[in-house]
C-alpha cells in the first residue's frame, strides 16, 4: 500500500487532463487513501489548477473530515487566487462558507489577493466586513492586503485610512501603499510616502518608487534612490537594475540607462525591451536596431513588445530590411498578431515607401483601431496617393471608426502633397462641424497654408492666417515665405521678417529662405540684416543629411561628413557614377541633333 501511495501522489502531480483524474479519484476511493492527508492535500493542490472544477472541488472538501483544520481549504482558495482566473477564489470562498467552513487569519489574504487581482472592489468590502465581525482586523497580514487591494481599485483615501489605523507597520505595509499609489497614478503621493519610511525599504519599494520617479521626470531624486540602492544590497539587482534603467529612460537619459544596462550581471527580456524601447522613445532609433541585433546574439526571444519597438525605429530610419525581416520572423515564429504589431507594421513599410505592403497589411488585420487606420492615411498622405487616402477616410466612416485630430491631420496633408485644394478645403469644413466637432490645432492650419500657398493663393492663405485663434509658427511664416519668393511679393517677406523676430524662432529654415528671396532680387543689406541676425541669436543652418540602407545595416550621411569609415570607396562610385550620366547626356544629345 506504501508504493502505491507513492505512485498516485506521483500520478497527480503530473496528470494534466480531468479524465484521467477521474479514474486516479475512483482509485483512491475503493483504496481509502482519499482519506490520507498527504493524498488529500495534493489533491487539493490539483484543484487550485484546475478553474473549471469548483464544484467538485468543494464536495471532494465537504466529505472530508477535515473541520478542526482551515489549511486544505486555504490551500485551495489560493491555487485559485493564484491562477488565470482569480475569480474562482472568491467562488470557492462563499461555497466553503456556507458549508459551515470558518475562514481565519490564512483565508482572507489570499480572498483579498484575488480581488485585487481583478480590481473587485466590491467584494474585498464584503470581506472586509467579515474581518471586522470575526476580529481579524488586527493582524497585519490581514491589514496589509486590505490596505494594497484599497489603493489598487482607486479607493486611496480608504487605503490612507486603514494605513494610519495600523498600530504595527512592516515594510509591507509601507510597499503596499505605496505600490498601490503608483499603480493608480498618484506618483507625488506614492514619493512622499517612501520619503516618511521608517522602516528599511525591500526591492518592491524601491522598484515602485522608482517608477513613480520615472513618471514625474524626477531625475535627481532618482539618482538619490539609486545612490541608496546601493547602500542596501537586495536580493534581485535585476529588478532594480530594470527599474533604474525604466527611471532614466523616462527622464530621457540614455547614457545613464545604458550604463545602468551594461552593468547589470545578468539580462532578462524586461531588460532589454526597456532599453530597445527607451531609445526608440528618445528619437535613436539607429542605436535601437543596433541593440536589437546585439540581441538577437546573445539576448532571449524578442517578444511582441521588443518587435513593435523595432518595427518604429525601421520606420525612422527607412530599414527596409530589417523590417522585412520582422515580419518574417512574426510569421515563423507563430506570434499572433494584435493590433499593435499590426499597425507597426503598417507604418514601417509606408514610411519606408512600400504602400502595396502597408495596404496588404492593413486589409488582413482582424481588427483596427483608430490609431491603425491613422497609420495607414498618414502613410498614403506620405507617399502622395491623396486619392486613395481619401477613399479609405470614407471606408473609415462607414465602418463607424470615429476620426480624431490626428485622423483629419493625415487627411489634409494627403490634400497638401497632392495639390487638391477643394478637397482640402471640404474636409477642413467638415472637421470643425457635427459630427465631429475637431477643434483645428495649429498643425491642421498649417497644413492648409501650406496648400493654399503651393496652389498659389496666397491671398487666401493670409485670410486663414487671420482668422486662427493662435499665433503663426515659423512652419506657417515659411509656407507664406515660399509663396512670397514664387509670387515675388517682397513687402509681405518683409512683415514676415518682423514676425520672426518676435517669435524669436531657433529654426533655421525660414531665415535662409528669406535671405534666399532677398539675394533672389539682389537686396544684399537685406540679405546681410538676415545673415547677421542668425549670427546674433545663434542660429545655425543644419546640415542636409540622407539615409540608406545596406546589406540590412543603415548608414547616415550629413552634407560636408568625411568620417565614414568608407567615404574614399564611396566617392570613386560616385564619380564614375556622375561620369556615366554625363555620357549617357552626351549621347543623348548627339542623337537628337542628328
Amino acid at each position: 500500500m506504501h508504493s502505491v501511495k507513492w505512485a498516485l501522489l506521483d500520478y497527480i502531480r503530473r496528470c494534466n487532463n480531468w479524465r484521467t483524474f477521474n479514474q486516479i479519484h475512483a482509485h483512491l476511493l475503493t483504496t481509502g487513501l482519499v482519506y490520507n492527508d498527504l493524498i488529500a492535500k495534493t489533491v487539493v493542490e490539483y484543484f487550485g489548477k484546475s478553474v473549471g472544477v469548483i464544484d467538485y472541488a468543494c464536495d471532494f472538501l465537504k466529505h472530508l473530515a477535515w473541520r478542526s483544520s482551515s489549511f486544505p481549504f486555504n490551500t485551495l482558495i489560493s491555487g485559485y487566487a493564484a491562477s488565470a482566473m482569480p475569480r474562482a477564489a472568491v467562488l470557492v470562498y462563499r461555497r466553503v462558507v456556507r458549508d459551515g467552513f470558518m475562514p481565519d487569519v490564512f483565508t482572507f489574504p489570499a480572498v483579498l489577493k484575488s480581488c485585487t487581482k481583478f480590481l473587485g472592489i466590491g467584494e474585498g468590502r464584503q470581506v472586509h466586513g467579515v474581518i471586522f465581525k470575526m476580529g481579524s482586523s488586527s493582524d497585519v497580514f490581514v491589514q496589509n492586503s486590505l490596505v494594497y487591494l484599497y489603493s489598487v481599485c482607486g479607493d486611496c483615501r480608504g487605503a490612507e485610512i486603514l494605513f494610519d489605523e495600523m498600530l504595527v507597520r512592516d515594510v509591507v505595509s509601507w510597499t503596499c501603499l505605496i505600490s498601490g499609489f503608483v499603480r493608480t497614478g498618484l506618483f507625488d503621493e506614492a514619493i512622499a510616502l517612501f520619503l516618511r519610511m521608517d522602516v528599511e525599504p525591500n526591492m518592491a519599494s524601491f522598484v515602485s518608487v522608482l517608477v513613480a520617479c520615472g513618471r514625474k521626470g524626477y531625475l535627481n531624486l532618482g539618482k538619490g534612490i539609486h545612490g541608496l540602492s546601493f547602500k542596501r544590497p537586495l536580493e534581485t539587482p535585476l529588478l532594480i537594475g530594470n527599474a533604474l534603467m525604466d527611471m532614466y529612460v523616462k527622464c530621457e537619459r540614455l547614457c545613464e540607462a545604458k550604463q545602468t544596462f551594461d552593468e547589470l550581471p545578468e539580462r532578462d527580456i524586461v531588460s532589454w525591451t526597456c532599453i530597445i524601447s527607451g531609445l526608440v522613445q528618445c528619437k535613436r532609433p539607429k542605436e535601437s536596431l543596433e541593440l536589437f541585433f546585439q540581441m538577437q546574439q546573445s539576448g532571449p526571444e524578442p517578444d511582441k513588445i521588443i518587435l513593435t519597438s523595432v518595427l518604429s525605429a525601421c520606420a525612422s530610419v527607412g530599414a527596409l530590411d530589417c523590417g522585412r525581416w520582422v515580419h518574417e520572423y512574426i510569421d515563423r515564429r507563430g506570434i499572433k498578431w494584435d493590433i499593435q504589431i499590426g499597425t507597426a507594421m503598417i507604418d514601417m513599410y509606408a514610411k519606408c515607401g512600400c504602400i502595396k505592403m502597408a495596404l496588404q497589411t492593413f486589409n488582413e488585420m482582424p481588427c483596427r483601431n483608430i490609431i491603425t487606420w491613422n497609420a495607414l492615411l498618414g502613410g498614403l498622405a506620405m507617399n502622395g496617393h491623396g486619392n486613395e487616402a481619401l477613399r479609405q477616410f470614407e471606408e473609415m466612416t462607414r465602418s463607424k471608426i470615429r476620426p480624431n485630430e490626428v485622423t483629419f491631420l493625415a487627411i489634409l496633408t494627403a490634400c497638401c502633397h497632392s495639390g487638391l485644394v477643394d478637397e482640402g478645403r471640404r474636409y477642413f469644413r467638415r472637421m470643425v462641424r457635427e459630427p465631429y466637432n475637431v477643434s483645428p490645432r495649429l498643425e491642421h492650419y498649417g497644413c492648409m497654408v501650406d496648400l493654399l500657398c503651393r496652389a498659389g493663393l496666397l491671398s487666401e492663405a493670409q485670410k486663414l492666417v487671420k482668422t486662427m485663434p493662435m499665433q503663426p509658427d515659423v512652419l506657417i511664416l515659411g509656407a507664406l515665405l515660399s509663396a512670397c519668393k514664387t509670387t515675388g511679393n517682397f513687402e509681405l517677406s518683409h512683415e514676415i521678417l518682423d514676425r520672426l523676430l518676435e517669435l524669436e524662432s531657433q529654426d533655421s529654415g525660414a531665415y535662409v529662405l528669406l535671405s534666399n528671396i532677398f539675394a533672389t532680387n539682389k537686396r544684399w543689406s537685406d540679405v546681410t540684416r538676415v545673415r547677421k541676425l542668425m549670427r546674433e541669436k545663434g542660429i545655425r543652418k543644419a546640415p542636409g543629411s540622407s539615409v540608406i540602407e545596406v546589406n540590412g545595416k543603415a548608414h547616415e550621411f550629413l552634407v560636408g561628413d568625411t568620417s565614414h569609415p568608407e567615404n574614399e570607396d564611396i566617392h570613386v562610385v560616385l564619380s564614375l557614377l556622375a561620369n556615366q550620366v554625363c555620357l549617357e547626356g552626351s549621347l543623348h544629345t548627339h542623337f537628337l541633333r542628328r
